[in-house]
């Protein structure tokens, strides 16, 4: 993850929706016998990056404690999951979308609450005073703004989307002792144990399926959140 040359196909060099993709052995593990290339397509990527937040926030997550997911998206459905398999907090789902907060709900969170204008006094009253422990998969149109306000005194923010920028004031961290830090994608060991729990069917990919000749379709969907989870272009 912190490799100093390293490229990403559609950010750094061009490939991002190619029929194929060159790569080497180091990247490639096996598969369960019962596992479909499709079914897991995107955990290699949205997966690892939900599943890696989850694995550090859980050492802050005692049982009973709060940890709120803010965004249900490609990463958020599968963050809820991580996280109730690797602790026993409780999980309050924020979400604007209706069909969000339902995939939330289904997935087992705790609460779910639409991010209306009182959704900071809202969290405060569901968590007795604040989250343990705040994800926040949007950090972009005010959401990165809202995370931190969640917290409790000791509370810790794992931000993992980004677009916005985040002021706080220094004496508000200090007085709280609450923590902020960034959440990148996960290693190839997470890969490996991220697969390993969908196998067994304890973490599953909610996504809709298009060709690649439909891209376009697919962007369009995605910017207007027309579909739950994550797309998969199939070539």
């Amino acid at each position: 993850m912190y490799c100093e040359n390293g490229q990403l196909p559609g950010f750094a060099m061009n490939g991002g929706f190619a029929e194929y993709l060159l790569t080497n052995e180091r990247a490639l593990i096996k598969l369960n016998e019962n596992v479909l290339p499709l079914d897991v397509a995107p955990m290699a990527d949205a997966g690892i990056t939900a599943y890696r937040a989850a694995k550090r926030a859980a050492m802050h997550l005692n049982p009973g404690s709060y940890c709120v997911v803010v965004g249900v998206g490609g990463l958020g459905h599968i963050a809820i999951q991580c996280l109730q398999e690797l602790c026993s907090a409780r999980i309050v789902a924020v979400d604007t979308n209706r069909a969000a907060r339902e995939l939330a709900e289904k997935l087992g969170a705790y609460r779910t609450i639409d991010g209306g204008p009182n959704v900071i006094d809202e969290i405060r009253e569901i968590t007795g005073g604040g989250a343990h422990v705040v994800i926040d998969f949007v950090a972009e149109l005010g959401a990165e703004q809202i995370c931190w306000q969640m917290l409790r005194q000791g509370g810790s923010h794992f931000i993992v989307g980004y677009g916005g920028r985040i002021e706080i004031p220094t004496v508000h961290m200090i007085m709280n002792e609450i923590n902020i830090a960034g959440s990148l994608a996960g290693n190839y060991l997470e890969l490996v144990e991220l697969m390993e729990l969908n196998a067994q069917g304890r973490v599953t990919m909610s996504f809709t399926k298009y060709s690649l000749a439909c891209i376009n379709t697919a962007l369009s969907d995605f910017k207007n959140r027309n579909f739950v989870g994550r797309a998969v272009i199939v070539p």
